[in-house]
C-alpha cells in the first residue's frame, strides 16, 4: 500500500476515501511544511496532497525523492516550484473549476461590505455604540451601477464580473496579459494603470507568484480614483501590502477587502486598525462541499497517477 501524506486536515468523507486505497498520514498542524519539512516528506512518501503554506520550494527538492505527485489543495500553486518538481520527475495537480463560484461569491461579499462599510457598521453595534438611524450615519458607496475592472480575466475574475454586470449592472473593464474573449458584455484595457484609473471597483484575480508579484504596487494604487475599492480575492502576494496600508491610511482610496494577505496568518497591526479595511481570514473556498469537492479532485489525481494515467488536472 503506497504512503500518502495529507498536510492539514481535510472533511471526513475525503480523509474515508484516502484511506480505503493508501497508508495515510495527516498532519494536525494548522501550519505549513518547512523546506525541510517538505525535503522530508518528498524523500518519505509516495504521494503527498499538499496546500496553501507548503514550502515546495526548489531547495525541498535538492534530496533523494521518493514522491511520485504532489496534488494541490487549492487551485494556486505558488508555493510549490513546478519546475523544479518536474526536473524531480514529480508530477504536480491543482482543483480549478470547483472553486471559481465560492471564490467569487466572497469576491461579491468583499465588494458589498466594503462600499457599504458593513464590517465597520458591525463593530459599531457590537460595541454598542450605534446612536440611532440617521440620513448622514456611515454614508458608503452604491455598488449598482458602478464600474467594475478586473484583473485577471481567468476563471474566477469572468465568475466575479458576470455576477456584476447581470445582478448589479455594472459595466465590466478588464486587464489581461493575454487576449481574452468573454460571453458577456465587458472591455478589455490595454494596460494596468488605465484599468486603476477608470474603475470604481478593483477585483484582483491573477494567480499569486512568478510575474504577479507585487504586480499591484503603489504606481498601480495611486492610479485608482480617491473614491476607489480595491478587493484582493487572488493571492497575498499580488500586492505590496505596505503600499495597500499606505494608501487606506492617508485615504488615498476610499477602501478595500481582503480575504489573502502578504504572510499569512500574519496580517500587520496596520491593517488591523484600519476601519476602511473589510478583512476575511481566506474564506474562499470555505464551504463544505466546495471543500470536499476540492479534495476529492485531488485525490482523483493522486488515483490517476497511482494507475498510470495523465493527471486529469496537471499544471
Amino acid at each position: 500500500m503506497k504512503k500518502l501524506l495529507i498536510t492539514r486536515v481535510l472533511p471526513d468523507a475525503n480523509l474515508e476515501t484516502a484511506r480505503a486505497r493508501y497508508d495515510v498520514t495527516v498532519r494536525e498542524s494548522t501550519e505549513g511544511l518547512t523546506v525541510a519539512e517538505a525535503q522530508e516528506a518528498l524523500a518519505s512518501y509516495d504521494a503527498i496532497l499538499p496546500t496553501l503554506g507548503d514550502q515546495f520550494v526548489k531547495e525541498a527538492f535538492a534530496g533523494d525523492i521518493r514522491c511520485g505527485v504532489l496534488a494541490n489543495f487549492g487551485v494556486g500553486y505558488n508555493h510549490i516550484d513546478v519546475d523544479a518538481a518536474r526536473g524531480a520527475g514529480v508530477a504536480v495537480s491543482n482543483t480549478p473549476d470547483v472553486v471559481t463560484d465560492a471564490t467569487a461569491d466572497i469576491g461579491m461579499t468583499l465588494i458589498l461590505s466594503a462600499c457599504r462599510r458593513a464590517g465597520e457598521g458591525e463593530r459599531l453595534v457590537r460595541a454598542d455604540r450605534w446612536g440611532g438611524w440617521g440620513p448622514t450615519q456611515m454614508l458608503g458607496t452604491h455598488v449598482t451601477g458602478k464600474t467594475v475592472g478586473i484583473v485577471g480575466m481567468g476563471r474566477i475574475g469572468q465568475a466575479v464580473a458576470r455576477r456584476c454586470h447581470y445582478g448589479f449592472d455594472m459595466p465590466v473593464l478588464f486587464f489581461n496579459r493575454s487576449r481574452k474573449k468573454v460571453d458577456f458584455p465587458a472591455r478589455q484595457l490595454d494596460s494596468l494603470a488605465d484599468l486603476m484609473g477608470q474603475a470604481d471597483i478593483v477585483v484582483v484575480t491573477v494567480p499569486g507568484g512568478g510575474a504577479n508579484t507585487q504586480l499591484i504596487d503603489a504606481d498601480a494604487l495611486a492610479s485608482m480614483k480617491p473614491s476607489g475599492i480595491f478587493i484582493n480575492i487572488a493571492r497575498g502576494d499580488v500586492v505590496d501590502e505596505d503600499a495597500l496600508i499606505a494608501a487606506l491610511e492617508g485615504q488615498q482610496i476610499a477602501g478595500a477587502g481582503l480575504d489573502v494577505f502578504a504572510k499569512e496568518p500574519h496580517v500587520p497591526p496596520r491593517l488591523r486598525a484600519l476601519e476602511n479595511a473589510v478583512l476575511l481570514p481566506h474564506l474562499g473556498t470555505a464551504a463544505l462541499e466546495v471543500r470536499a469537492a476540492m479534495g476529492q479532485m485531488a485525490l482523483d489525481n493522486i488515483v490517476a497517477w497511482d494507475e498510470g494515467h495523465p493527471l486529469p488536472q496537471a499544471v
